[in-house]
């Protein structure tokens, strides 16, 4: 495979502790793999656990490594924001920092990429490992964005993806905060802008530590109303 020549990674985490030296790490071999110049920004969205300090050990360790902290925390959207405008690099891979996923599969989305050209590769679970519940109400989320947009994805929910930098710097700025929505608003404002895309199926594995908090009531309820505000302003 032929190595990228720039690539920025990062990791989303809200009290991550359990998780995040362990993903980091076992993200590092990799990038050196794939990557001849590449970032690795961890994006601390306001943990109350010591997420923050041994992200700032991880930093001290290795060179390549930054921390950005948010104060209070702003939520998943916030922290994806933070991370997409701070990547220096030419591509940018985002995702989650509780080791369910495994960093490796990105020479998947680096192959497929060369094989199309795309500037967006976005990853869907082949099986993931959630509740039944989890599952059902993200199904009804895309179905609701693709009845509202028109946007047909395998999985717009699924944290792993590939960006051409371009992208970022060329559609209207995001604006989901706290919900659900800022990775549907992302493909969103691509596909209007019209960069290709392309999809590649990824592992789930099932969370060793620590607790997801992405399925709240208000969580869900800010992402409709992102949803139906991004509706009516397009």
């Amino acid at each position: 495979m032929k190595k990228l020549r720039e690539l920025s990674l990062f990791f989303p985490a809200y009290n991550e502790q359990e998780n995040i030296e362990n993903t980091v790490e076992k993200a590092i071999p990799v990038l050196s793999q794939v990557a001849e110049k590449y970032e690795l920004i961890i994006v601390n969205d306001g943990s109350k656990d010591n997420t923050g300090k041994i992200a700032a050990k991880l930093a001290q360790k290795y060179p390549f490594i930054s921390v950005i902290t948010h104060n209070p925390n702003r939520g998943y959207g916030g922290a994806v924001k933070s991370g997409l405008y701070h990547s220096k690099y030419e591509w940018i891979v985002f995702t989650d920092s509780d080791g369910q996923f495994d960093f490796s599969e990105v020479v998947k989305f680096i192959e497929k990429q060369k094989e199309t050209g795309a500037d967006l590769v976005i990853g869907y679970y082949l099986k993931r490992a959630v509740s039944p519940i989890v599952i059902f109400t993200s199904k009804l989320w895309e179905f609701l964005v693709f009845f509202l947009f028109g946007l047909k994805v395998t999985d717009t929910d699924c944290g792993f993806k590939m960006i051409r930098k371009e992208v970022v710097e060329k559609i209207p700025k995001l604006e989901a905060e706290r919900g659900p929505f800022i990775t549907s608003e992302f493909l969103i404002k691509a596909k209007k802008a019209g960069f290709k895309f392309a999809e590649v199926g990824v592992n789930h594995y099932p969370r060793k530590g620590g607790k997801a908090t992405g399925r709240s009531f208000k969580v869900i309820l800010s992402g409709l109303s992102d949803l139906l505000r991004l509706r009516f302003s397009i």
